[in-house]
């Protein structure tokens, strides 16, 4: 039933936190977020001359998003995502007074955060990485024999860092050339190893592996450190880092950038979207269609180079003649 009395906002958002805390079990970071977006939202209120809940209409509240998406003096714009975490809290506040019947209606039930742009995963370009795969094994010393195996293995299967890091010497099998991943949520699948990868691995395992092993109490893991232990997800960073930096590319390359290149690869060399999706172990096709993205990028900017009737018509006429055509009588 509807309250006859006009509530403020700020008793209201101090009713909706008891709420979320007492009645909803909310975390202490979720509580602490939420109280800093909806103290903006009060602010941009007071500002507004909004002194009672009920008189805050949709617009109202898309002027809010508009100022967080803007920034001003005090404050710089939001990031996407940030601007849609304040909209969940503004929303939630309202469909309270409403369910609480302090307003009529909820003016936030149709606001909704303008999507955040897709972010298109980095694909290193195939020179680039064949420049750090040859600086990986370049000493030929037990370790760097493992570091080209793991950077191999890692752009030949496109694994995670935690699927190749988690590795057993036996879910590798080299003599049909592939190997047993277990990705999230334990889901298994097996996947082609490329034969540059295998003969980093077969090196690795015959000429460098033993050695580990006798350093350390004896694992069944398949990439060792220095110790003879399991090689952790850290390590296999800075082996990454270590040998790009050494290879004179960006060293703040990270081993998923890998994965993101072994997907662009094959759909640019001419892969089904639905087998790229089965190496890569996404359960859903949309996951993976993120990196066609990139290859229509790629074939758009070929085609407007390239086609005549593609070009831009400023483009078309650089280099003719500055004097026109005169004009038939």
């Amino acid at each position: 039933m509807l309250t006859t009395t006009r509530s403020a906002p700020a008793s209201v958002v101090r009713g909706f936190l008891d709420h979320l805390a007492v009645e909803r079990g909310a975390s202490a970071n979720t509580l602490a977020a939420y109280r800093r977006d909806l103290a903006r939202y009060l602010a941009y209120l007071e500002a507004a001359g909004v002194d009672s809940i009920d008189a805050v209409t949709a617009v109202t509240i898309n002027g809010f998003l508009a100022h967080l998406r803007e920034g001003d003096a005090d404050r710089p714009a939001l990031a996407a995502s940030s601007v849609a975490r304040a909209v969940a809290a503004v929303r939630g506040m309202h469909r309270f007074a409403l369910e609480e019947g302090l307003v009529a209606v909820d003016p936030a039930q149709d606001v909704r955060p303008e999507a955040p742009p897709r972010r298109l995963p980095k694909a290193m370009p195939v020179e680039d990485v064949e420049r750090l795969l040859d600086a990986a094994g370049y000493a030929g010393t037990v370790l760097a024999l493992r570091d080209q195996a793991l950077l191999e293995f890692l752009y030949g299967t496109g694994a995670r860092i935690s699927e190749a890091v988690g590795l057993h010497v036996d879910d590798l099998d080299l003599t049909d050339g592939s190997v047993l991943l277990t990705g999230k949520g334990d889901k298994q699948r097996r996947v082609p190893v490329g034969s540059y990868a295998a003969t980093a691995l077969s090196a690795y395992l015959v000429r460098a592996r033993p050695q580990l092993v006798a350093a350390g109490r004896g694992t069944s893991r398949l990439f060792l450190n220095a110790r003879g232990g399991p090689l952790s997800r850290q390590s296999a960073w800075t082996v990454l880092r270590t040998v790009a930096d050494r290879a004179g590319l960006d060293t703040g390359l990270s081993p998923h950038v890998l994965r993101h290149s072994f997907a662009t690869h094959l759909l640019e060399g001419g892969a089904d979207v639905r087998v790229v999706q089965e190496l890569l172990g996404h359960a859903s096709i949309m996951t993976t269609q993120i990196y066609t993205l990139i290859t229509v990028d790629t074939l758009r900017e070929v085609y407007a180079s390239s086609h005549p009737r593609a070009r831009d018509v400023d483009e078309l006429a650089v280099g003719e003649s500055s004097d026109p055509d005169p004009v038939p009588g």
